[in-house]
């Protein structure tokens, strides 16, 4: 009987002691994630726009106030859709690639279709573009979470109409992609037709081209071609997102093109 005690203890003292050897593993596993992968919290806002459509300019006009408010890590694209043009007016900065990117989103959301003016907020959550009680609620929110990459560009170089540059990348890149992503800093449109017609609207950070592409090393280079409807001498930025295959931005940086 004693000798069945002290086997029984023998095995509570062993197993203890794998539980608390398995602990503290775990904490140092998880300890080191963290600081690998915890980096300042991010805001990308993506808006689905158009000059042909009359209840964009609220939106285009919100867009700017928040990109000319200048807070750390705050970034803002305006993706001009093509399906407003049959109203009289083409807007010049449209394609239907971003139709097709808006619908993707949507897919994702499980909403019904695509709608302007739509912003999308890191990839995750989307709303009526100028709600600016739904904007201010969901940058505040998304304030307080820590964005899982980071991302650095170590060299920026403009060669005819070709941006080549190299980035590095923190945190962990399974599974996922790096968007490239040229925006126009703002133009100024007279419309003289359409819903919009007489009116001057500003846009600001206008996509004017994009390339995506997976991952497979935290460090790379790679090439944007800069269209034939911008120049290098206008005011261009390059703003690079890591995204995961849901479509979710996990990390992001901008730097502006030498002029």
């Amino acid at each position: 009987m004693m000798l069945k005690k002290i086997i029984v203890l023998l095995i509570i003292v062993i197993s203890l002691g794998f539980m608390a050897f398995v602990t503290q593993e775990s904490c140092y596993e998880t300890k080191n994630i963290y600081v690998e992968t915890d980096y300042e919290p991010i805001v990308v806002l993506e808006l689905f726009t158009s000059q042909g459509c009359s209840s964009c300019p609220a939106a285009d006009v919100l867009l700017d106030e928040i990109k000319n408010s200048n807070q750390k890590n705050f970034y803002v694209m305006s993706y001009h859709v093509d399906y407003w043009n049959y109203l009289g007016w083409k807007d010049p900065f449209s394609k239907k690639a971003y139709k097709e990117k808006q619908s993707m989103y949507n897919s994702k959301f499980k909403y019904r279709g695509n709608y302007t003016p739509e912003v999308v907020v890191n990839g995750k959550t989307h709303f009526v573009g100028s709600s600016k009680y739904k904007m201010f609620n969901t940058i505040e929110e998304c304030k307080k979470k820590r964005s899982s990459n980071k991302i650095e560009i170590n060299e920026l170089v403009v060669n005819d109409n070709k941006l080549k540059f190299n980035y590095t990348i923190s945190g962990g890149i399974k599974e996922k992609a790096i968007r490239s992503v040229l925006v126009l800093d703002e133009k100024v449109t007279l419309v003289t037709r359409g819903e919009n017609k007489s009116r001057t609207l500003k846009n600001s950070n206008i996509v004017v081209a994009e390339e995506t592409l997976d991952l497979h090393k935290n460090t790379g280079i790679q090439e944007i071609v800069i269209p034939k409807e911008v120049s290098i001498k206008d005011s261009l930025s390059l703003i690079l997102l890591v995204e995961n295959k849901v479509f979710d931005i996990t990390g992001a940086v901008q730097q502006a093109l030498a002029r």
